[in-house]
Parts: structure tokens; sequence; C-alpha cells
């Protein structure tokens, strides 16, 4: 069986901090609520995504890549990574604030969890008015002053705050702390790992588990980066029917993609999988013969062996972004 465009059965995660626009502005289905994260592809141990219809429904991406190897990651892609797909796709609703936190990068999460580093990206998707992001530093301190401020619980006071709209994008390499605000809906794009290390929570006591969460500072102190920057937004060009350079990382590449009308897209030079994650509109994906929907919300993944396909915007003009190694 030839590979094809693939969806996957999202996975729903609780967060204390959830809301309901996963369901109410991406039509996931689901009846827990507080619902915070949507996996969309995920090879995380115990949290695999598996594929939604078709031939190959119920299959993990492990399944997959143990099966077809460099014809479904890329060929330079299998080499690096093994069996191991190396990025997980997730939509987070924040309706209250994310915890402060900070990610290791590959060397020590390997030596601490085993587990790859965790660079991220972020794309809103939609943002309530004076909702905010929280990323790096406005003010350079040190490792001492950081215990300071973590200890009297004064942290934010020399974070950068940033009030966002749909379409601001942010990249988040380890050791940057951060937090999403609350209001914020977001597509979120990181390496395969489930590391975070929490250094603030608002002394918030989960209602599930009746306790204070965890934190993790001594952790925490010896992967932050505490330079601060001008800016820490990513700017970047809204052509249409191209793709616009967003985030270019050694984990990652992600373009931002308007499609207008009908486009043809060729990956016949690229070894790699391609994913498309939907941010706004409605679209039909055709390849050999067969079409696939993809609606704002959804994301779908094209094996390294596709080299062209052909994308509709069935609205006026459709949103996507566009990810591969």
């Amino acid at each position: 069986m030839k590979l094809h465009p693939l969806k996957f059965t999202p996975l729903f995660k609780y967060r204390l901090w959830g809301g309901n626009k996963l369901k109410s502005v991406l039509n996931k289905e689901y009846s827990e609520t507080n619902i915070g994260e949507s996996w969309e592809v995920s090879d995380v141990e115990n949290d695999e995504t598996v594929v939604a219809s078709g031939f190959f429904e119920g299959k993990t991406l492990r399944d997959l890549t143990e099966e077809y190897k460099g014809a479904f990651l890329g060929e330079a892609v299998y080499k690096q990574f093994g069996n191991e797909f190396p990025l997980l796709i997730k939509f987070i609703d924040a309706k209250t604030p994310l915890s402060i936190q900070v990610h290791p990068g590959n060397e020590i999460a390997k030596e601490r969890h085993n587990s790859f580093g965790k660079n991220e990206m972020w794309y809103v998707m939609e943002a309530d008015k004076d909702a905010e992001l929280i990323v790096g530093f406005d003010k350079e301190i040190d490792k001492t002053a950081y215990d300071t401020y973590v200890a009297d619980g004064s942290i934010l006071e020399v974070m950068h705050h940033e009030n966002v709209a749909e379409g601001d994008t942010f990249y988040i390499p380890t050791g940057r702390v951060h937090a999403i605000g609350s209001g914020v809906l977001l597509a979120e794009i990181q390496q395969t790992s489930d590391i975070t290390y929490r250094i603030y929570d608002y002394n918030r006591v989960d209602a599930k588990t009746g306790e204070l969460r965890d934190l993790h500072n001594d952790l925490a102190k010896d992967v932050i980066d505490f330079e601060c920057h001008d800016t820490y937004k990513t700017t970047y060009e809204t052509k249409t029917n191209v793709s616009n350079e967003l985030v270019h990382s050694p984990y990652f590449t992600s373009n931002f993609l308007i499609v207008e009308g009908t486009i043809q897209k060729d990956y016949t030079n690229l070894d790699s999988f391609v994913i498309y994650i939907c941010v706004d509109g409605d679209l039909e994906l055709s390849h050999n013969k067969k079409s696939f929907s993809l609606k704002k919300g959804e994301t779908i993944l094209l094996p390294a062996s596709i080299d062209t396909i052909e994308l509709k915007s069935l609205s006026e003009k459709s949103k996507l972004l566009e990810v591969y190694l």
C-alpha cells in the first residue's frame, strides 16, 4: 500500500488552565471540561496519536516509521532520528495563565530524562482583548537575583509581557523562560518532548488533586538563558500562494502559507515529511486522484514519499503552517 496524506485522532489533555475554545472555536469533539491541549501529531511515549481513518487506521507514528522508514520520514530524517518521530504538534487553549516555565535543551534532557529537549514555537490563532504572552526577560538578572525574585513571588516583574493578536509568532528556544497568558488560543510546534520545569504557578491548587502543583526551580536554574533581547516576536511576510519563511531552526522549519484559489506544491527536492496545520479557513488537499479536507483546527501529515499535492481553498483565503525538517 502506498503512503498517502494522513490525519491522526487528537489526544485531549486536561489542564487546570484549560477552557472550551478547542471545542467552540476549533470544533474538537470531547465531553471533558478544562481541556487545554489537543495533541495532533505525537510520538510521546504512552501518548502516541493514531491514524484516524483509511488503510492505515489505528497505526501510530512509530508503526509507520518502523515499516516505511525513509519513505515516511525522509531518508536523512530517518538516519538522524531512527524510529523516533522528532516533532509534536499541538493546539493550546489557555482560559487562565499557564505557569512560568522553561524547557531544557537536548543534552540536559537526555541526561536527566532520556528525552529530546523542547525547542518550540507559537502561532497565535485567536486572542482576547488585552491577552498576552510572557517571553524572556525585560531586565538583566543573574542566578542570585533570580532566586530572590522566585522566593518572593515577584518573578513576573522582570519578565517581558507582550499583548498579542492573531498571527503573532514567537520562537521559544530551550532556556527561554515563558508562559501563555489567559485568553490565548495558539498552535504549537515543538520537539517531541514533554519535559517542563515549572518556576512559578500563582499558588494555584489543582481541582483534581487538591494540591499545589510541583515547582522545579533547582532543575530550572541550570538551564535558564538570562539574556535580554530587544524583541522576541518573529517578523514574517504574508504573500499569497507562496511559502513565507516563519521560524527556521535546527529543530524544525516552519512557513506561513496563505492559499487563495488553487495552488500546486512540489516537494520532490525535500527529503522530509511535511505537516500542514490549518490555522484559518477551509481547504481541499488532493493527491493521486484522492481528496482530503483540511479545516481550521485540523492537521494533516504528508509522508516524505509524496512529491506533489494540490491545495484548493474553499474559503476566500485559507491559512496554513507548513512544517518539515
